[in-house]
């Protein structure tokens, strides 16, 4: 809990030419401790209303915890320590005889998996495939995957060293490449910083919380006056499973969870961030 005590630290607006709907995911484990964490920059309008869900445990489906909008879940965690998030991509064609998910897909998945594996087979079985969007799960026994499905196959692209990161292209698909997103190569820079520390300097959630602020989308309209950004900013740390979630890049808006606590209470409840 000591690592969540202060969040106001990020939100660094990057002076950098932005496009809305750039989404940012990291899975990283601190090399020199174990220690796993989970962020992730969900880029999208401002005007839509999004909230946490947090749905109980039971003897069928485990505790969890996901954050979205119009009864679909982004992201989230469940009490297994198994986590997802999903970031847009080009669209390609998906493989034949699979589809579309229907309903809330991360609910379900955190419903029934406790781990990437379980979570892939899951997919598997149930034949889903995205043609405009990757997914990036983790665990908190130290595996995380990329699932894309590029030119009628899925991929897998599994955790290289200690860390995996996914931003808006394919990562199997060698003509789109981290060239063509300045965020991936910067978040990337940002986690070998924090490997190249001191083994006396401390990472925390903070520290890694930092990295991914260098990725932020500030919020800016679009001709018609709609305006959209980084709408909320999640940073999970599947060691001491506790989340924190920072609304519109502010920091007097911040939700701070004990995942196990929440999801013990036995009552599902709704924390609507606007």
């Amino acid at each position: 809990m000591r690592n969540l005590k202060i969040l106001a630290f990020f939100l660094i607006i990057p002076l950098f030419p932005v496009k809305t709907f750039a989404c940012s995911i990291v899975y990283y484990i601190d090399s020199k401790t174990g220690h796993i964490y989970f962020v992730n920059n969900e880029d999208y309008w401002y005007d839509v209303k999004p909230y946490i869900q947090i749905n109980p445990g039971s003897k069928k489906e485990f505790g969890r915890i996901w954050y979205g909008w119009k009864n679909f879940g982004q992201g989230g965690v469940n009490e297994k320590g198994l986590v997802l998030d999903g970031a847009v991509t080009p669209e390609e064609k998906i493989p034949a005889g699979y589809s579309a998910p229907k309903g809330n897909i991360t609910d379900k998945i955190l419903a029934k998996c406790s781990t990437v594996d379980e979570a892939v087979q899951y997919l598997e079985e149930k034949k889903v495939a995205l043609k405009n969007a990757h997914l990036l799960l983790g665990d908190k026994n130290g595996k995380a995957v990329i699932i894309e499905w590029v030119k009628g196959k899925k991929q897998i692209v599994g955790i290289k060293n200690n860390r995996l990161v996914a931003t808006n292209f394919n990562l199997s698909e060698t003509s789109q490449t981290e060239i063509t997103c300045w965020r991936y190569r910067v978040i990337q820079k940002g986690l070998d910083e924090l490997d190249a520390r001191d083994i006396k300097d401390t990472i925390d959630l903070k520290a890694v919380g930092n990295v991914i602020a260098r990725a932020v989308q500030p919020p800016q309209a679009d001709p018609a006056g709609r305006v959209g950004g980084t709408l909320y900013t999640t940073f999970i740390d599947l060691t001491e499973m506790k989340f924190v979630l920072v609304y519109k890049l502010d920091n007097s808006k911040i939700q701070k969870l004990d995942i196990l606590k929440e999801v013990q209470t036995g009552k599902a409840r709704k924390i609507k961030l606007e």
